[in-house]
């Protein structure tokens, strides 16, 4: 059997995704070239040995358009001989990606590939790529006939759902502050890759507490949804939502015979993974069966694994996952997460793979767990073993 391994894995830090953040003035393209050309130079890697470079982008227009991946491969000076594409799984963009990139090395297509995601959230507005246009047609909409709905109307119905109280959203994500701000010089020494002077995490504010998001008003409320939705009573607010963001990410990935070939020491071994799809009205609850899905396909439990990255789309998204699983919280998110640490969507993915491969080698732990919710009702799961 192949193995499919990660020789490496960085991220540039999370830059506010409005104008004047500090990654704004950086083209997407050169943003994510920046990141190809520093992972391939740390190991002293040939770019000609890569098979292909896969890349997430959530918002495929204006500057990221016309296959950011495939741009950013040649900016970041790879022979012209080497392809690249771009998927879109909406915030699961760059997660899928690794997982495509995997399994081409199982399936014996790649010995080398990489994954990788980028968003400029400042320069390419969320929303912008279907700005004035009908995203749904006619069919989609008989079919739910009452309407679909933004993802932050999602997390306001799964903190009902699941009785998620305001001041339990608020702690959670003053938690995610606390701890990015904790991390800071482990992900400094272990995961950031400066970029344009910029070496932390732009969206951390050391200042968050419980009492200052108290005072934050609910983000997705009208009078239209307060309507349709009278059960609700608007706890999701922009504090205890991920911010904005500017970033981009990579994954190297190949077989472990390729990386002994090359004298590269793999991190890390893909070990499952699963895609679902879920209600697109609830949309963000596709990690509670994503979750068990990869854990079935892996023969493990939820007590064998050691840390779980969960992206922190909404505090109400990972609360309702441990809720429902009954996960240990002290494994959850031991870095913070997206409300801390940003979500430049399309390079998510990569981001938290990033994290999870450096907390299982800083505490010596085996299992790692990642899952993210996605636009539409979908996730990604993933289970990555740690190699000694």
């Amino acid at each position: 059997m192949r193995e499919a391994v990660i020789v490496d894995v960085i991220r540039t830090p999370s830059g506010k995704g409005k104008p004047g953040g500090a990654l704004s003035g950086i083209h997407p393209v050169d943003l994510l070239a920046e990141v190809l050309e520093q992972l391939v130079r740390r190991s002293d890697l040939d770019p000609a040995e890569v098979d292909d470079v896969i890349a997430g982008c959530v918002s495929q227009v204006g500057e990221q358009a016309y296959n950011v991946g495939r741009n950013a491969l040649l900016a970041a000076g790879f022979p012209d001989s080497i392809p690249g594409t771009t998927v879109d799984r909406q915030c699961g963009s760059s997660q899928q990606a690794a997982m495509f990139a995997a399994q081409g090395v199982l399936s014996g297509q790649y010995d080398v590939a990489i994954a990788c995601g980028v968003e400029s959230m400042s320069r390419i507005p969320l929303g912008t790529s279907n700005m004035g246009m009908d995203r749904y047609g006619s069919k989609l909409r008989a079919r739910y006939p009452e309407g679909l709905v933004n993802q932050g109307i999602s997390a306001e119905l799964i903190a009902n759902k699941w009785g998620l109280s305001r001041e339990v959203l608020d702690e959670f994500a003053a938690r995610s502050h606390r701890l990015s701000v904790e991390a800071r010089g482990v992900f400094q020494e272990q995961e950031i890759i400066p970029i344009d002077g910029l070496t932390v995490d732009e969206t951390v504010r050391e200042s968050t507490t419980v009492e200052g998001l108290s005072g934050l008003a609910a983000a997705f409320r009208t009078e239209e949804y307060a309507a349709r939705f009278p059960e609700l009573d608007w706890r999701i607010t922009p504090g205890n939502s991920s911010p904005l963001t500017d970033g981009a990410s990579a994954a190297l990935i190949m077989s472990a015979e390729k990386a002994a070939s090359l004298g590269l020491k793999p991190r890390a071994r893909f070990h499952a993974f699963a895609v679902t799809g879920s209600d697109p009205i609830f949309m963000l609850t596709g990690i509670i069966p994503a979750t068990r899905k990869v854990l079935e396909r892996a023969g493990l439990g939820l007590a064998d694994i050691d840390w779980f990255e969960v992206n922190e789309a909404f505090a109400s998204v990972p609360l309702a996952w441990q809720k429902e699983l009954d996960v240990d919280p002290e494994k959850l998110n031991p870095r913070g997460g997206a409300i801390a640490l940003g979500h430049a969507l399309g390079s998510s993915g990569t981001r938290l793979l990033t994290t999870l491969v450096n907390q299982l080698e800083s505490t010596g732990a085996r299992w790692g767990l990642q899952t993210m919710c996605e636009g539409g009702g979908m996730a990604n799961a993933t289970i990555i073993e740690r190699l000694s």
